[in-house]
């Protein structure tokens, strides 16, 4: 009989659940950045391994709105918490013990899914340091692959009997336009400085997929326009600069040469307009 199952990875920014998800699934499918706060969106990816299939959600961290954007990315969490079959639980092993998770989520009530404590970034702390957990929770380093495979066994006993929901070859549920924004997002965060890259929302306006080379619009949208003079860079040295960085994991996941078409436009205070946010995919419900 196979078991199959959705999972979220939830936890507070920054605890390594997008460098997990990539672990897991053997591709670069979530945005890493030493910057916390870069998932702005679930995103989904599959692992099937004999006769389970996991479903794993990069939920966005868990934290205290300032503003709509970031109440659209707690909704989006909670929504992920509450439709899983499984709570993996990310905590960083450097500050053993988790709090509950019911009270860093603000949630209204504990969640109905069983929950295993995933602490991370074991590679930080000496074996000798390090605290004994209980079972079902596991210490992990998605940098070395340790506790990886006793995190697939302590999940795998605690996802339902099932018939597989997807191809076993397939690694993701969303379409390549999603992940074609998120990379291009991800270069961002890694080019751009202090807190500029959290005023940066992707869009792509065309997405043709049976060119040679593929195909890609976009729009970076930023919410002034001296923000837009920054991004574009000094004779377009950074908008070009974003376009490679973006380009090259496009083409990584697509598996075919990619034409990246990038503009910067200013969308006033997009992150705190709610009919802003629904355009971009960011809507609470």
């Amino acid at each position: 009989m196979t078991r199959c199952g959705t999972v979220v990875l939830a936890g507070r920014p920054n605890v390594g659940k997008s460098t997990l998800l990539n672990a897991l699934v053997g591709e670069h499918l979530a945005i890493v950045s030493p910057k916390p706060q870069s998932t702005r969106l679930p995103v989904v990816g599959l692992l099937t391994k004999d006769d389970t299939q996991f479903i794993f959600t990069d939920s966005p961290g868990l934290l205290e709105p300032e503003y709509q954007l970031h109440e659209a990315m707690r909704a989006a969490a909670w929504r992920a918490i509450e439709d899983s079959e499984v709570i993996a639980y990310l905590h960083p092993l450097t500050e053993f013990p988790a709090p509950d998770l019911t009270k860093v989520a603000m949630l209204p009530k504990a969640p109905r899914a069983p929950i295993v404590t995933v602490y991370t970034k074991a590679d930080l702390v000496r074996p000798a340091n390090r605290p004994t957990v209980a079972s079902p929770n596991v210490l992990i380093s998605a940098v070395t692959g340790e506790g990886i495979d006793a995190l697939l066994t302590a999940i795998a006993g605690m996802l339902p009997e099932s018939p597989f929901h997807y191809d076993p070859d397939e690694l993701a549920t969303q379409p390549m336009r999603f992940f074609a924004a998120e990379f291009i997002r991800e270069a961002a965060f890694d080019l751009l400085h202090e807190e500029l890259p959290y005023s940066v929302a992707a869009e792509i306006d065309e997405f043709r997929e049976g060119a040679e080379p593929v195909y890609i619009r976009a729009v970076l949208y930023v919410e002034r326009d001296s923000q837009k003079g920054i991004v574009v860079g000094e004779g377009g040295r950074t908008i070009k600069a974003l376009g490679v960085a973006a380009r090259g994991k496009i083409e990584a996941l697509l598996g075919q040469r990619v034409f990246l078409d990038l503009h910067v436009k200013v969308l006033p205070k997009w992150r705190r307009d709610e009919p802003s946010l629904k355009r971009l995919g960011y809507a609470k419900s």
